[in-house]
């Protein structure tokens, strides 16, 4: 599982490990019909980032599909709007780091670092949190 700590990195390495899934395929002929993405939240309340591009809608990773057919193809060829992807995250889905490597749905609150990032995580201030 590979994170990053911004939603535009996670993109970029979710469509170059699509590429080269499928060596055989020019970047520009590549379609893609799934785009889906996981938000964490670390013990140190760092917000980092996956995302998975899928040929087939059926096809499931480690993260929740966001988006399908034009969007996700939209979203594969740059051509998405940060903020709006970032609305489109329900705040419910995201996952908490409670061990190293560790992730549950709710942040642990019986150690000071997760309190910590439970704090964090309710008044980051972050841009997506004005729109949720």
């Amino acid at each position: 599982m590979s994170l990053y700590s911004t939603l535009e990195e996670a993109i970029d390495a979710a469509r170059e490990e699509f590429l080269a899934s499928q060596p055989d395929l020019h970047e520009d002929d590549a379609s893609v019909s799934q785009f889906s993405l996981q938000k964490y939240v670390m013990q140190d309340g760092d917000i980092m980032w996956q995302a998975e591009f899928f040929a087939g809608e059926d096809e499931q990773g480690e993260c929740l599909p966001i988006c399908s057919g034009e969007a996700a193809q939209a979203v594969f060829d740059g051509d998405f709007d940060e903020v709006e992807l970032r609305q489109e995250w329900q705040s419910e889905n995201t996952l908490h780091e409670w061990d190293e490597g560790e992730f549950q749905l709710e942040p642990p609150r019986d150690l000071e670092e997760g309190e910590a990032a439970a704090e964090e995580w309710e008044d980051d201030d972050s841009p997506s949190d004005k729109w949720a």
